[in-house]
């Protein structure tokens, strides 16, 4: 199983997705740890986002390969960008769940306004990205993620899982 959580900055993605694999044994992966590892911090040229994305791919292949349930979590703020998790899904003959997270405007400025240890993106980010936000494509979950709690947030994400 692929889970993928797209949104904005501050929609709370990585959080949920923390919840998420600790309360059901998943595989969390997410982007801005794969830039961090890659010595990448701080750096968004075309070319380096595409280093990003290949490995954060990469580890998501590794760990579907093991039969592991997996939980990447992205901007996945373009469909090109998305579009090779769906394919390395599809090769696999695994299962892919989309999750949009949001939240209300005032919650996202909120958030990314404050130092999070796991993302870099702050109101420029958040404000560049917006209006380039490309629609995922039918079916997924939405989230409204200052809605609840992230374990509740999890326990939504599973109940979509089984009952679809």
């Amino acid at each position: 199983m692929l889970i993928l959580i797209a949104g904005l900055p501050g929609t709370g993605k990585t959080t949920v997705a923390k919840a998420f694999s600790q309360k059901y044994g998943a595989i969390h992966l997410n982007s801005d740890s794969v830039r961090r590892d890659l010595g990448l911090w701080g750096t968004y040229r075309p070319s380096d986002k595409a280093r990003v994305y290949a490995e954060l791919l990469g580890r998501t292949r590794a760990s579907l390969l093991l039969g592991k349930t997996v939980i990447v979590d992205s901007t996945f703020f373009r469909r090109d960008l998305r579009r090779p998790f769906m394919e390395l899904a599809e090769q696999l003959g695994v299962k892919v769940c989309w999750v949009l997270a949001t939240a209300p405007d005032a919650v996202l400025h909120e958030r990314v306004a404050r130092p999070r240890s796991d993302s870099e993106a702050d109101e420029a980010v958040l404000e560049k990205i917006q209006p380039l936000f490309e629609p995922l494509e039918p079916p997924f979950l939405a989230l409204e993620t200052s809605a609840a709690t992230p374990e509740a947030l999890a326990d939504m994400i599973n109940a979509y899982l089984e009952h679809g």
